[in-house]
């Protein structure tokens, strides 16, 4: 396969054969996801990216369904202020996963932690789960606070 079809396959938005979501518009759904407060399209685009029994797993503990991580995502901005998730490099994608490295900038654009998701795939396209990792705790977290 050429580089060019290589291309065209992964940046088309649906596979034509099972007519599911291409893995790189659901990663930049994804990341949009977790920029998305609750005032923003945010239940209709989680409905998009996840499944309903998708999980979170995370040093601070597993989380099930969209609803949860929305709840997560609104209570980390309500402890540390603004915040927004970039993605630090292109995601890779492959057999059904992908590896995003991300950073989480604070409302003055300070870098406040760096990670990686694991991100498995539904045949729908959908996300099914996530195992997340930091490459660089924020200062001053515990790991095992969350045990």
């Amino acid at each position: 396969m050429t580089d060019s079809m290589a291309d065209s396959k992964t940046d088309s938005k649906t596979d034509d054969m099972t007519g599911a979501t291409a893995p790189l518009v659901q990663l930049e759904r994804y990341t949009r996801f977790w920029n998305t407060g609750p005032d923003g399209d945010r239940d209709r685009l989680a409905a998009t990216v996840f499944t309903d029994e998708v999980e979170y797993r995370a040093l601070v503990g597993l989380l099930r369904g969209p609803a949860a991580l929305a709840d997560f995502r609104d209570r980390f901005v309500s402890h540390a202020g603004p915040a927004t998730v970039r993605r630090r490099e292109e995601p890779e994608v492959h057999h059904g996963r992908a590896r995003l490295r991300w950073e989480i900038l604070t409302g003055d654009g300070t870098s406040f932690a760096t990670g990686t998701d694991v991100i498995e795939f539904a045949g729908d396209g959908r996300i099914s789960g996530i195992a997340a990792f930091l490459d660089r705790a924020p200062e001053g977290f515990d790991p095992t606070a969350h045990d």
